[in-house]
């Protein structure tokens, strides 16, 4: 609040007669006040795209739904406020554990379709036993190579994949057939967002171990299954979290690589732009993969 900034007003005389009030503040004072400006637009920014991304699974079916939630946009966000608060190189760095991070998260979405059909309490929660036992492992050992974080990740995309599509066979869905309320919509919306606000609150205030495990959290793909299994059941929400798993592994890791090299040579503005034009390639071709490899 403003009256708790009181202490640090200053009164700066210049050399035209009058005097200004400045209000003084550290860059401790700074980082906390874009960190609330994250949070917001991280609320933001989810619950639109998670509400886009279970409308378009539901009007177009379960492939369309999933590559639209494995779209990178909440580390779009995340990593241009590391930018912007710290400096384009910072951001650079803490790329290394992403790509290796989202292959975790694809063992999260393998206990989820194996478990849902006892329901969602339960195979979420499996679920996210097992990522929260991933994601410490992968805070414990401290990768500092991104070569060895990009052969992580190559392997458990192949691996995850061949586990999904090929050992389990879960069939792609259609459309269902949802009408649709303001308050359903809504609800959607607020529910979204405030699981990806609440991802990146426990990340800021986990400290340096909790807070590097919720770093890597799967907010998007818990959001999207949650709501996927209201509207359609256990084999609709199946079905999506196969495609939201491929695109997920696939897109989010490639646009932390192309940050990593674009941020460290271009800076924050040319270097977020190029990213996304990167990020918009490989997002085409993994629709095109989607459509010709994914049943």
């Amino acid at each position: 609040m403003w009256h708790q900034n009181l202490h640090k007003l200053r009164v700066k005389p210049s050399y035209d007669g009058y005097r200004r009030i400045e209000l003084a503040l550290s860059p401790g004072d700074l980082m906390e006040s874009a960190f609330y400006y994250q949070l917001g637009l991280s609320f933001l920014v989810g619950s639109v795209w998670i509400t886009l991304t279970t409308i378009a699974a539901e009007r177009y079916g379960s492939r369309i739904g999933g590559f639209i939630g494995g779209l990178p946009s909440t580390a779009l966000v995340a990593l241009l406020f590391i930018g912007v608060t710290q400096t384009p190189f910072v951001a650079s760095q803490a790329t290394t554990i992403m790509p290796l991070a989202q292959g975790f998260n694809g063992l999260f979405i393998i206990v989820f379709v194996c478990t849902v059909k006892r329901g969602l309490v339960f195979g979420l929660g499996s679920a996210l036993i097992v990522w929260f036992c991933a994601a410490s492992v992968l805070v414990a050992i401290d990768i500092q190579q991104i070569a060895v974080s990009i052969t992580g990740w190559i392997v458990l995309v192949i691996t995850c994949y061949l586990v999904v599509e090929k050992g389990m066979a879960i069939p792609s869905r259609g459309k269902t057939d949802v009408h649709y309320t303001s308050s359903q919509i809504t609800l959607r919306a607020v529910f979204g967002g405030a699981v990806i606000a609440l991802a990146v609150l426990a990340g800021k205030l986990g400290g340096p171990v909790f807070g590097g495990v919720f770093a890597t959290f799967p907010a998007m793909f818990v959001s999207t299954l949650v709501i996927t299994h209201h509207a359609g059941g256990a084999e609709f929400s199946r079905a999506v979290a196969k495609t939201l798993m491929v695109s997920g592994l696939i897109n989010v890791a490639i646009y932390a690589i192309a940050v990593r090299y674009s941020y460290a040579s271009l800076g924050l503005v040319y270097g977020t732009a190029v990213a996304v034009m990167v990020s918009c390639g490989t997002a085409y071709l993994t629709y095109l993969f989607l459509r010709a490899r994914v049943s």
